[in-house]
């Protein structure tokens, strides 16, 4: 399935997206056939189940698995077929950066925030009190204070850490930014207010691809899903569309399933907030 974002030169252009594991005669399929773009200032979110193919997804664009057929289109530069080498210079200059869903993973537990957050600006050549200074802008652009600049990773929250791994995926000015599961691991109280500041970074110009399995946090604040089954994109729309009229039976047990967009038992602030997100 094909989805053309509605306005705007892609800063993300996916085309038969392909990707297969194993040997020639135990070969499994992850991906097939995925075409998909996203626009300068777009949230898509890809939701799915575990075994999906979401992380694949990820892992393909982010130059870590080669796909066996079809294009990535990252920028500008046709970066599918793209060797070590290249890739470094890419994720060197910032073109597009990722945040995981434990932010121990991405943040070294060695270096406080601040060196965190400048390290990247300093590898490009940009001056120390330059970096310095974007790094206090971005601090405060996720809502975090600048006393924690000279913590350590083990020092802050859950919640605190993950803001900080969404400002060091923004210090370099990325045109594109995915982030995989970014709030599945916090609470629900952290998990609206990571959705918010996310949701705010479109006025920035900044593409997002949001990856989750869930499809209440994804329609807080895309505004495109897309839904993956066994490797294939099944359905992808508005954000109110497949919320509201999903039309592949899988999506329909998504939706149905979903907590956040019903009355299961779930948070009633973390709903409500959620209702208004997907309303604004």
């Amino acid at each position: 399935m094909t989805a053309e974002p509605p306005t705007g030169e892609p800063v993300l252009h996916v085309t038969g997206l392909e990707v297969h594991y194993g040997s020639r005669r135990r070969r499994r399929r992850a991906l097939a056939g995925l075409s998909l773009s996203v626009a300068p200032g777009e949230t898509v979110g890809i939701i799915g189940e575990t075994g999906s193919g979401k992380s694949t997804f990820a892992r393909a664009v982010l130059g870590l698995v080669r796909p066996s057929a079809g294009s990535v289109v990252l920028g500008g530069e046709d970066v599918s077929a793209y060797g070590q080498r290249q890739w470094r210079d890419l994720r060197r200059r910032g073109v597009v950066q990722y945040v995981f869903q434990d932010p121990l993973r991405s943040l070294d537990p060695d270096l406080t925030v601040e060196d965190s957050l400048t390290e990247p600006l300093l590898v490009r050549g940009v001056p120390g009190g330059e970096a310095a200074e974007r790094a206090r802008a971005l601090l405060a652009r996720v809502r975090l204070t600048e006393e924690l600049l000279g913590r350590l990773p083990g020092e802050l929250s859950g919640g605190q850490r993950q803001r900080v791994a969404v400002a060091r995926a923004l210090i370099t000015e990325p045109r594109l930014v995915i982030l995989d599961e970014p709030v599945s691991a916090l609470d629900s109280a952290n998990r609206v207010q990571i959705l918010g500041i996310l949701k705010e970074l479109r006025a920035t110009g900044v593409a997002l691809v949001f990856i989750s399995h869930d499809l209440g946090s994804v329609a807080g604040i895309a505004d495109r899903v897309g839904v993956l089954h066994q490797g294939e994109l099944v359905e992808i729309g508005a954000a109110r569309d497949v919320i509201n009229e999903p039309r592949h039976p899988y999506t329909r047990l998504l939706v149905r399933s979903a907590p956040t967009l019903h009355t299961a038992p779930a948070d009633r602030a973390e709903r409500a907030t959620l209702r208004a997100l997907l309303n604004a």
